[in-house]
């Protein structure tokens, strides 16, 4: 991966990170964090990797997420000079998940 995409990696999880903590709803009991990006080298898309607590409502917030890409992508246009600004989708990152069951192997060794 070029240094380019690394460093639009981390421009773009963290002004997801703060559209979504100025614009998204806050539910009370439910955090969502947002834990990586990952750009194509073309720079058409992003896959922006979330991680929701607790996880039973990870389908819950992806679906809200869904319904509010547009406004989404419309306040990331307008906050980075960068062209082209990549189309954002959003998935559970499924890591925290895998490191759980890790544990749990670990737990009854």
């Amino acid at each position: 991966m070029s240094e380019r995409i690394k460093k639009i990696n981390v421009l773009l999880r963290d002004e997801v990170a703060r559209v979504l903590l100025d614009e998204l709803e806050k539910e009370d009991g439910i955090l969502v964090t947002v834990t990586r990006a990952d750009t194509s080298p073309t720079l058409e898309h992003t896959t922006i990797m979330i991680s929701v607590f607790p996880k039973e409502k990870g389908s819950e917030i992806l679906k809200k997420l869904k319904k509010q890409i547009y406004h989404i992508q419309q306040t990331l246009n307008r906050r980075l000079s960068m062209r082209p600004i990549p189309k954002i989708r959003f998935e559970i990152d499924p890591s925290e998940e895998r490191a759980s069951k890790i544990e749990e192997i670990f737990k009854n060794l």
